[in-house]
This record gives structure tokens, sequence and C-alpha cells, in this order.
């Protein structure tokens, strides 16, 4: 078997088979991709039901239809049209996910405070989504113990808890050797709710006029607000579509649409007609009617299937937050934390502890405070409808700047699906009460400090620039008069290649001596998610013994300084990391008299500049080899 490098290039090592195929790559996205959408209909048809009819009220076959209606025609507009012909199509070099679109609609924008205001929101919103989905998820799973046996129903809440518990701490550990096992599990968890679904259509065949989109209006216009209601029920059949589309760049297009279009729409729709026409034939069956598609001995394997897809489904969505925290953290909208790759293989695989240990601690507040899954299902929708509008929203700028279509194409393209996406928005944002807030609570609070980093990393560069010196003026001055001269490369970082770092500016000051060589070094984080070897590294001369260095690394990839400077060798730069020193500025930063922020702002800036993660660890720079410099600044 052949291999070719997928990055190696001074940001993570990945390696890939080059003769994975096309059927592979379906089966692993089967596992990956779909394992949060494949586990809703453990709990929408009962929710959209009891939404529609209450909790001691009998569904109709009219009330029945209209609910299936709306959910296959969900599917087939927001998932199957959106997403996977439309969506999957606006790739940012091969990536997906709704930053990746903000760094390409940013780019068409050339900036657009409105479209980093958009990716801000989506990213927060996102993070709600990635507390909620692993709390609802697997407690919807384990529910199905009340099924087999009514006395394990106190158990429920306690097994929740161990099950995530047990599934965050495995983190660290990586999942390349688990994720193996996602697509087998998945693919088996689709052909059984397939079939059982497919059991009950045969014995109530009338739920196949689902497919007529008019059962589906006429519930909408005969029952009003309850049908309005119903819908932020129904919504929950597409969450986690958004993560079909984030998992792009790991799949690619063909082999998800392939996965969509061949079994899990298929396996989706049987299933939830299926439950469906159980409702029709014991109404009695709303109470749980997934796990009472399957007869009294296939319960209890069945709730272990249903943990374990849950669990799977679960993952995805934590390691997109990590994906995310990354992808945030490179396009300045986070501050820098702590990233460990968990394999040396997989490039995506990799582990943030902070970002572990707040969701750990948000999954498990919300179990204990909601305590059901029919309780939590309130919570859900609006993360995921907001993330979708967003997603929508950028998908038109894209659209009309990046593809150049005429603004009336745009508009009648992306229109109808804004309409139903804000539709969807408005039911789910009648939940606000019954937990509605938790998401926006949450998606509030990171949504604060993405933009509370941003505007501050802006004032703090403004502030500093007027007390830096140009590079070039100073270099001349240095060697019209040079000071004494110490063997050596000292390499200064800074996030403004024409100024001088401070850190040079301290060194001379104190110690009045220069290396023989003197390195200015920039790492620049492109609007693409990976940058090609040849140009990663870009070296200037900028007199006799100094240079300026330029380090470009994609928005997905993790900065490794060393290794990117072993490919300036190639360009004539003799590099060697054991006579060279790296010099950094550590900012101290305080609150200034007057500040361009609000008081609570300007502490919470200084707050996320102490946690954030030393640059020595983040860069990968040999710690022994560095030399820092304190200044104290005030914001």
């Amino acid at each position: 078997m052949t291999h070719n490098v997928v990055a190696d290039n001074g940001g993570a090592v990945a390696e890939a088979p080059a003769s994975v195929g096309f059927w592979a790559l379906t089966l692993g996205s089967i596992g990956v991709v779909y394992g949060d959408i494949g586990t809703s209909p453990l709990y929408a048809v009962r929710e959209s039901v009891l939404a529609a009819v209450g909790p001691k009220g009998v569904a109709s076959e009219p009330v029945v239809l209209g609910i299936l209606s709306l959910i296959i025609w969900a599917l087939l507009l927001v998932v199957t049209a959106k997403y996977v012909l439309i969506l999957l199509r606006a790739d940012n070099n091969g990536e997906g996910g709704t930053l990746a679109l903000m760094a390409l609609a940013s780019r068409a924008l050339r900036g657009g405070g409105v479209v980093i205001l958009l990716g801000i929101v989506s990213g927060g919103l996102f993070y709600g989504d990635a507390i909620i989905t692993p709390a609802l998820s697997v407690l919807s799973a384990v529910e199905g113990l009340k099924v087999t046996t009514p006395a394990l129903e106190e158990f429920v809440v306690p097994i929740t808890v161990l099950i995530l518990v047990a599934l965050f701490m495995v983190q660290s550990r990586g999942t390349a050797k688990v994720a193996a096992f996602f697509g087998p599990v998945m693919l088996l968890w689709f052909t059984i709710i397939a079939l059982a679904g497919l059991w009950h259509i045969v014995q109530q065949p009338v739920v196949l006029l689902a497919f007529n989109p008019w059962f589906g209006l006429r519930f909408l216009l005969d029952h009003g607000v309850v049908a309005f209601v119903t819908l932020g029920a129904v919504f929950l059949c597409v969450t986690g579509c958004e993560a079909l589309y984030a998992d792009l760049g790991h799949f690619g297009r063909g082999p998800i649409r392939a996965a969509w279009l061949a079994l899990v729409l298929p396996a989706l729709a049987l299933n939830y007609l299926g439950q469906g026409g159980l409702v029709l034939s014991n109404p009695k069956a709303i109470e749980n009617p997934f796990f009472l598609l399957f007869p009294d001995w296939a319960l209890l394997p069945m709730v272990v299937l249903a943990t374990i897809a849950t669990v799977i489904a679960s993952q995805a969505v934590i390691s997109g937050a990590y994906s995310l925290t990354r992808q945030a953290i490179q396009l300045g909208l986070l501050p820098r934390l702590e990233i460990r790759h968990t394999s040396e293989a997989l490039f995506g695989q990799i582990y943030m502890p902070r970002v572990n240990a707040l969701l750990l601690t948000g999954v498990l507040l919300l179990v204990a405070l909601f305590r059901s899954s029919g309780a939590l299902a309130s919570a859900y929708g609006i993360a995921v409808t907001g993330t979708m509008v967003v997603t929508a929203l950028l998908a038109f700028i894209v659209i009309r700047r990046v593809w150049r279509w005429r603004l009336v194409a745009a508009v009648a393209l992306m229109a109808p699906f804004l309409c139903i996406d804000f539709t969807f928005l408005a039911a789910n944002m009648l939940k606000i009460v019954e937990g509605g807030w938790v998401p926006l609570t949450l998606g509030g609070v990171v949504m604060a400090l993405m933009y509370t980093w941003r505007r501050g990393s802006r004032i703090l560069l403004l502030k500093t620039r007027k007390l830096e010196t140009p590079l070039d003026f100073l270099v001349a001055n240095l060697e019209k008069k040079p000071p004494q001269r110490v063997p050596g490369t000292a390499i200064f970082l800074t996030s403004d290649p024409d100024f001088a770092p401070t850190a040079l500016m301290h060194s001379l000051k104190h110690y009045k001596v220069l290396h023989e060589k003197n390195v200015i070094l920039t790492v620049v984080t492109a609007d693409t998610p990976r940058v090609d070897a040849a140009e990663r590294v870009r070296i200037e001369p900028i007199g006799e013994t100094f240079s300026r260095v330029i380090l470009r690394f994609g928005f997905m990839e993790t900065p490794n300084v060393p290794k990117a400077l072993a490919i300036a060798r190639k360009l004539g730069w003799q590099f060697d990391i054991m006579s060279t020193s790296f010099f950094l500025s550590r900012r101290s930063l305080k609150p200034a008299a007057k500040s361009d922020m609000p008081r609570w702002q300007d502490r919470l800036f200084i707050g996320l500049s102490h946690a954030a993660n030393d640059a020595t660890d983040y860069f990968q720079i040999p710690t022994g080899r560095v030399v820092e410099v304190g200044t104290q600044v005030a914001v």
C-alpha cells in the first residue's frame, strides 16, 4: 500500500492511504458524519406528536400523516437539497463548516465585519449544540431501559452520567482505534432501524401517503398555533446536518452524498414512517415509539446498540468542538489554547483539555437539570436553527460573490431555504422558557468571548504599534553603528513584520549586543484550510545580518515553527536549532485609565490573555531555546 503525505510541512503530520477507495470513505462518513442525525428517530416522532396532541391526547390519522409529511419533506428540502446538493459545493479548498464558509465569504468581501460577526454567532451557537447533543442523545438511548423494565427508571440518569464521564475521559487517548468501528456500527444501526420501520409500514401502508406534501400543509393550516409549536419538534429530525457540512474535508463530497442518498435517507424515512404506523395501530406507543417498534426479546440489545450509536454521535460533536476551537484560534477569535495530537497518522485527531473539561461540565449540568430527553429536547433546536440560518446567509454571499451568480438567481436559490430556516427558528424560539434559554446563554457567552478577544487584540495591536519603531529604519541605523556581536542566530517573534519586535528593542536596551544573524519571524494564518509546502516559508533579506521570515499556516493546521523553518534550508538559510535562540515578548496587560472598551470587556480581555496558552508551546518551539522578555501594556 502506498501513502500520500497530506500535511507534513510544518503543520500537523498526517498520512492518508492513497488506495482508500470511494466506498471505504462512504462507510467512514456513515459513522462520523451521520451519527447525530441518525439517532434523531429516538425522540423526534415522540416529541412531535406530543407537541401536537399533548401528553393525554390521542393522535388521529390526519395528525400523524401531517407530522410524518413534515418530517419527510424536512429531510428532503433541508438536508438533501440545501446541504447535500448545494452547500457541499461551497467548500474552502476542500474544507466545509461555518467558519470555513465565513473565511471564504470574508475573502470575497475583503474583510467584511458583518461576515465575521455571523461567524462569531455561528461559532457560539455551535458550542451550545455541542453540549446539548451528548446529553440528549445518550439520555434518550438509556431511557429505553424503562421500556424493558419500568423499575429501572431511577437508574437512567446515573447510567447516563457514567457513560458521559467515561466518554469524555477517553478523549485524551484519542479515538483513532475506536473510530474504525464507527462506520460498521452505524451501518448496522441504519439497517436495523430501516427493517424495523419497514415491518410496521407493511402493517399500516397508509403512512406512505406522507410523501404527499399536502398532508403536511393541511396539518399546518388546520392546527394554527399548535402546528407552529409542533414545527419546533419536527425540526429535531434534521439536527446534525451541520456536521454533514463540517466533515466535508475529511471524506469528500462524493462519499457524503452517496452515504446519504443510498443508505441514511432511506433508513430514516422508513423508520419515521414505521413509528407513525405503530402510533396509528397503538396510540399508547407514543410513550416511546422507537423502542416499541421492536419485539420484547430485541429491546435490551436495541438499548445497547442505541447507546453505542448515541456515543458515536456525541463523539462526532465533541471532535467537532475541538476542530472549531482550533479554527477560531487560528482566525483570531479565541486565545491560544493547548492542542494535543492523539494520532500520528490522522490529521484531525486532536484533544484540547480545557475545551473537554468545559464540555463535560456543561453536559453533566444539563443532565442533572433536565433529567429526561423529553425535557431536554425543548432546549435543543434553537442553537441548531440559529447556526443553519447563519450558514444560509453566508452561503448566499458565497453564491453571489464567489460563484458570481446574478442577484436574482442567488435570491431565488437561497430565499426558500432561508424562509424554512427562519420558520424553524421562530418555532423553536417559543421554547425559550422551557429550556431554550440554555443554548442561547451558552452561545451568548461564547460570542462575548470571541468578540472581546478579537476587539481587544485589535486595540492592543494599535496601541503597541504607536510605540514601535519601523524595522527597516532600525536595521539601517544598527548597520551604520553596529553594537557588539555574539555568535549564533537570534529569532524574534512578532505579529507585525514591518515593526521592530519588542523583544529586540529590550534586548538592545538591556544587553547592548546583537547576534551574528537576526531573524524577524512572523506566523501568519491564511484564510485557506492548509498551505502548500511551496508557500509555507518566505525569506526576505533586510540587511547584511537581518532577514524577515514569514511562515504561513492554514486555519485547519497547528503551527510547528521548527519544522517549518527546516524548509528554509532548501531556500538557502542555514538553520541550526541548537545554535539558535528564540526571543519572545511576554505582555503583562493592565486596565488603562481610559480604555476603548467598556470596563467589563477590558477585564474580560485581560483575563482571556492570562488564560492563553504559552506561545512557546503553541508554536512547538523547544523550551530550552527560548528567551522571554516582559513588557507591561495598558489596554
